[in-house]
């Protein structure tokens, strides 16, 4: 565990680095001062229990946290200090069922070697969420999602305009695009109108229920009451909504249901 001496600067974010390699951390460092100046590294750590006594003493407002280390995981870690007060910036080369998991809770992640352009994004995504103070719900919503096997039993973080709604997948009805927005409807009638495009929430959802059957539309296939044929088709949802199928998604359809 290193120290550095991090005067108090308002203007600037304190942030220390979990890492078990000393190249990487290295590595970041040098990007961060070069890349991201408002970004100040005030430690390092190389596992967990270093990590949880740095954090304690530091109190930094970012994290830059690799997820595999000695002494515990990032989740396990992260377990043990919530609530949080500071926000997380994953650094991973992890498999995609976790790099989903924070998509779903709107986390920013970097893949190691890490790109020059995805850390100022990340950096400057994790500075909004500081300045509104979002980071502890998503956290939360994040680790109860990998103790979740059930992807429909997941929280999925929707952001809208007035911030961020955490909604289960399975209450999901349909996703209708509204241009570079989406509608999402649920079971109980409700509307929300997301600024995730609809391309988005194709690759979010799980395919096993969920399927985009047209431009503008992605359907929860156990919500369909009737299907109608022609030349596309179209289907009836359980709330009476008819929705076109595109032609050139019929086969995907048909073949769902093994027609």
């Amino acid at each position: 565990m290193k120290l550095k001496d991090c005067p108090k600067d308002l203007t600037m974010i304190n942030c220390v680095i979990v890492d078990d390699e000393p190249g990487n951390v290295r590595v970041l460092e040098k990007m961060l001062d070069q890349y991201c100046p408002q970004v100040m590294v005030c430690g390092e750590a190389s596992d967990a229990e270093k990590a949880e006594k740095l954090i304690r003493e530091v109190q930094p407002e970012l994290v830059f946290l690799d997820i595999e280390m000695p002494h515990g995981n990032a989740f396990d870690l992260l377990d043990r200090m919530m609530p949080v007060e500071f926000d997380v910036i994953f650094v991973t080369a992890f498999d995609e069922y976790t790099l989903k998991a924070f998509k779903y809770s709107i986390l920013d992640y970097l893949l190691k070697p890490v790109n020059i352009e995805d850390l100022q994004q990340a950096v400057e995504k994790a500075s909004e969420r500081l300045r509104l103070r979002k980071s502890s719900a998503q956290l939360n919503n994040l680790l109860a999602n990998l103790r979740q096997p059930d992807p429909l039993a997941q929280k999925l973080a929707i952001p809208t305009s007035e911030g961020i709604v955490f909604v289960q997948v399975d209450a999901i009805t349909r996703c209708e695009a509204k241009g570079s927005y989406v509608m999402l409807h649920f079971r109980n009638g409700e509307k929300i109108l997301s600024s995730r495009n609809i391309r988005e929430y194709e690759k979010l959802l799980p395919p096993s229920h969920f399927l985009r059957v047209h431009n503008s539309y992605i359907i929860n296939l156990m919500d369909i009451k009737k299907y109608h044929k022609g030349r596309g088709g179209t289907v009836e949802m359980q709330d009476r909504t008819v929705i076109e199928i595109a032609i050139r998604r019929k086969n995907e359809f048909l073949s769902r249901f093994r027609m």
